[in-house]
Parts: structure tokens; sequence; C-alpha cells
């Protein structure tokens, strides 16, 4: 008795922990298949995005208790990752050649589909119907982050000519685009890297936007390059990028961007070093 209260304990306090880390938290209870500790590993770490969302599955209930932000993604966004990994829910099935790929232990009794029950993949099929027959404002899910990367280059060649007024334009409506990103539309890998990323690709935006001060806009642009880079390395674009690296930005201690052209034109330094830097990495 003793033991079974001071895991409860432990359960609240790490409870308590989680709910302090993640903004916004809402926890929900929902049922989600599986057998053994090596499906428990599975699901709570294809459902959990660090200081976003955390599942926390009981084997032998099969109970998951979920805590989310609730402004930043919702019950079926992660009960739908947790499908595309193999395991069931009250409200997805996964798809049934990812379930036979599961490890023999991890093979639970599938339930039966019912209304109530929707095949995860059919719902990623139809948002990606959808998404092809929307209209421009509805940008299909291949070309929304194309668009992002296209006005952060464009961010990238202001700074090259150290022009702070074309900058502020330019990440005026880089974060536009940004904003118009609907991520329920982003394959799940892209997805997770998305909800990471977001908020501070926003706010570098708003702050190069907000001033024409080429100094305090290439400050930010470090920052909103290296979550770029963590975004193009998930999502790709349409041709190949260079990831290139300047050893004297940042007061000596190095500062990266990311380039259409292999040939390298600074954009923290421009005329007055242009050609100060080297790729360090080319994403394809």
């Amino acid at each position: 008795m003793k033991s079974f209260k001071i895991s409860i304990a432990l359960l609240v306090f790490t409870s308590t922990i989680c709910n302090a880390q993640i903004k916004n938290a809402i926890t929900e209870t929902v049922k989600i298949y599986g057998n053994c500790g090596m499906c428990e590993k599975t699901i709570e770490k294809i459902g959990a995005i660090n200081k976003v969302a955390m599942v926390d599955w009981n084997k032998d209930t099969q109970m998951a208790t979920i805590t989310y932000d609730a402004k930043k993604t919702n019950q079926s966004e992660i009960l739908k990752r947790i499908a595309l990994a193999g395991y069931d829910s009250d409200h997805f099935l996964a798809p049934d050649d990812v379930y036979a790929k599961l490890h023999g232990c991890c093979q639970y009794e599938r339930a039966h589909k019912s209304e109530a029950v929707v095949d995860v993949a059919v719902t990623m099929a139809q948002d990606a119907d959808h998404s092809s027959h929307s209209n421009i404002a509805e940008a299909p899910k291949s070309t929304q982050l194309t668009i992002v990367f296209d006005n952060y280059f464009a961010v990238k060649d202001a700074l090259v000519q150290t022009n702070g007024s074309m900058a502020s334009e330019k990440s005026k409506v880089l974060l536009t685009s940004i904003k118009a990103v609907k991520m329920d539309n982003l394959a799940m890998d892209v997805h997770t890297v998305w909800m990471k990323v977001k908020n501070d690709l926003i706010e570098d935006a708003e702050h190069i936007s907000d001033t024409k001060e080429a100094s305090h806009q290439r400050d930010h642009f470090m920052s909103l390059s290296q979550n770029m880079y963590a975004l193009m390395k998930v999502a790709k674009y349409e041709q190949p990028v260079y990831y290139q690296f300047c050893p004297m930005a940042n007061d000596g201690k190095g500062a990266n961007w990311l380039s259409k052209e292999n040939a390298v034109k600074n954009p923290y330094y421009g005329s007055q070093m242009m050609s100060c830097g080297k790729t360090v990495e080319t994403i394809k």
C-alpha cells in the first residue's frame, strides 16, 4: 500500500511538472491500443512534442493521458501521429501495412471499424484531396513552405545589399506567409518541426520587419536562419539549397544562412565582406 501511494504521488508530481512546462495546457484521457513496454515507449515518443505535448500511456489499462498546448495542437493531431506509427485509438485506426510491421509482441487485438473510428490513412488522403482542389488563398501543402522559403531568401538578398528598408518590407511578406501556413496539411515529420520553430520564426520576422536598421535585422536573421535550416532539412526545397557559414559574424562566433546559390554572398556584412564564408552543407 505504501509503495502504491508513492507511485501515485510520483505520477501527480510528474504531471504537475509537465503542466508547468506546457502553456495553455489541456489534459485528456483516451484509449490507445497496445501490449507492452515497447508499445509504451513508441506511443509516448511519437505523441510528444517538446513543451507542446506529452503522452503518458499505461500498458495494463491501455489508457493514455494526453497533455497539450491547446493553441498549438489538439488531441486529433496527436492521435493521428500515433496511428501513423501503428497504434489504433478509439478515434483513429492505423494503416494496415504499418500495423503489420509492428514487432510480434506489439501486435494487439485490433478494434472493429465503426463510424466513430476513422482510418487515419483515409483522413490523410482526404486532406491531400482537399488541398489539391483548394484555391490560391489556400495553397496546396506542397507549396506552403516553398512560399515561406522564397520569402526568407528575399529577406536574405535585401541584407546582402544592406538595404534595411527592403529587408523590412520583405520580412512583412515573410511574416504573412508564415502565419498563413495550414499546419494540418503538413506531413507528420514536417508538422513536428513546424510546431517547434513556428513561434520563433514569427518573432524574428516581426523584429526584422519592425526596423530598418540592418544591424538589428542581422541579429535576428541569425536565429531566423537556424530555424529555417531545421525546417528545410525535413520539408526540402524544389532545388538544392546551400547552408553557408561566416566565421566573422556574431562577434567572431560565426553565423549561418541559407542560399539558393553556391557562390557566397554574405548577408551579415554585404559589400564590406561579400565573399566571406563558405558552403558547409548542401540540402537536396
